[in-house]
């Protein structure tokens, strides 16, 4: 089934030493070193995340599931949603965040990828910099706007396709002046929505698209209960889920994860990354 249709089911250093960390927008490495009058010490290694080859013809590569392997790992993904022309909103009270999910993650230890827009990473930076440093978590790309890569979709205004490789590196810029350093080269289009065209404009920003395999049904949804049981019917060994970090448009995702994570880890699983996840032996 498309990105499309899936998401139509529902819709949306410290200083001292040399340390090596990744690069968001290659997936290179870059040496970092402390101050000159620091003392010397052992040399922190950070691998750099995997990322995919690059399609035919230089497209962006997209990334869906683990395809193969029978070992029990299921990839949880939320989506922190916030439009760049949502500023009025959030200051009238509306909140696009979450942190009761993000701290029951923490409660539970279940490892996940954050597609943060560099829009809500600019609202609420001291929770995008707690994200971005926790272990636990890694941040990856979903756009600086929130603004659809192709059109029509789900009524979302759109990138010009002469911008989209800005808009994402835009966000980079955003997470990186939050403060947060889990981040990771991957990508993934607000909506679901892309096409050839916009992996071909994408291709500058050097990213790995991340889609999904399973859909949450968590935008907008008033049922927790439905929520993990959509989620529990979905699972197989490799899934990656799509569920969502906005409090005003995914209500229920907290209460839903409370029953997801004791059952499949019933079931044998473990909760990884997006990075670990793609990383196939």
């Amino acid at each position: 089934m498309s990105a499309l249709a899936l998401l139509g089911a529902v819709l949306v250093g410290c200083g001292g030493g040399t340390a090596v960390t990744a690069t968001p927008t290659s997936g290179t490495t870059t040496r970092a070193t402390g101050s000159a009058s620091a003392a010397p010490g052992p040399a922190t290694v950070r691998k750099a995340p995997p990322t995919m080859a690059p399609g035919p013809g230089g497209l962006t590569p997209v990334y869906t599931h683990r395809a193969k392997g029978r070992e029990k790992v299921v990839a949880l993904t939320f989506d922190a949603d916030m439009t760049a022309d949502q500023g009025p909103r959030a200051a009238a009270g509306e909140r696009f965040d979450n942190p009761a999910l993000i701290e029951t993650l923490r409660r539970l230890g279940v490892d996940s990828t954050v597609f943060m827009t560099g829009r809500w990473a600019e609202e609420y930076p001291d929770q995008a910099r707690s994200i971005g440093n926790d272990p636990r978590f890694e941040i990856a790309n979903h756009s600086y706007s929130h603004y659809s890569f192709a059109s029509p979709c789900y009524g979302l205004p759109t990138v010009p396709k002469k911008d989209m490789a800005a808009d994402v590196r835009r966000a980079f810029d955003a997470f990186r002046k939050a403060g947060a350093r889990n981040v990771v080269p991957y990508f993934r289009f607000p909506g679901g929505c892309y096409d050839d065209e916009a992996l071909h404009a994408l291709a500058p920003a050097r990213v790995t698209a991340v889609q999904w395999d399973v859909v949450s049904g968590d935008a907008f949804a008033k049922d927790g209960d439905a929520v993990a049981q959509q989620v529990l019917d979905g699972v197989k060994p490799g899934s990656l889920v799509v569920m969502h970090c906005t409090r005003s448009a995914a209500p229920v995702t907290e209460q839903a994860i409370r029953r997801i994570v004791p059952e499949l880890r019933a079931r044998g699983y473990r909760f990884v990354k997006v990075s670990e996840l793609m990383a196939t032996p």
